[in-house]
């Protein structure tokens, strides 16, 4: 007798809004990576809707002293972040020197490679 009626399917799907970090206090502390020109970028490259820098609303860029912040309330990958971020580095020919490494699941931080614990290696390999 009585139609039931259902809610479309967005209707029913929170905003999730997901926060992530990217700690770059190591390279900057060392006045080699400029965090302003690396959140410039991040704002220039992200795609939403598959346009490269059209953010909006749905995601927002913001800088600190030495940790940048993105905060997404639509769907956000953090290895898409992780992407970005060695598509920087490239760019500014320090990929040779700095990792990305995942400190927690909120967030990435940039280290040095550690080339003296390699030297090591090899002399003792050598000996």
């Amino acid at each position: 007798m009585f139609a039931s009626v259902k809610k479309p399917a967005a209707a029913l799907k929170k905003v999730l809004t997901k926060k992530w970090t990217i700690d770059c206090s190591e390279p900057v502390g060392d006045d080699i990576f400029d965090i302003a020109a690396f959140e410039k970028f991040l704002k220039e490259k992200i795609k939403v809707g598959g346009k490269p820098g059209a953010l909006g609303e749905a995601v927002t860029v913001t800088r600190e002293p030495t940790v940048i912040s993105v905060t997404a309330k639509i769907a956000f990958s953090k290895r898409y972040l992780k992407y970005l971020t060695k598509k920087f580095l490239k760019q500014q020919q320090l990929r040779d020197y700095i990792r990305v490494i995942a400190r927690a699941k909120g967030g990435y931080f940039l280290r040095y490679f550690n080339f003296a614990q390699d030297d090591d290696e090899k002399e003792a390999a050598d000996a």
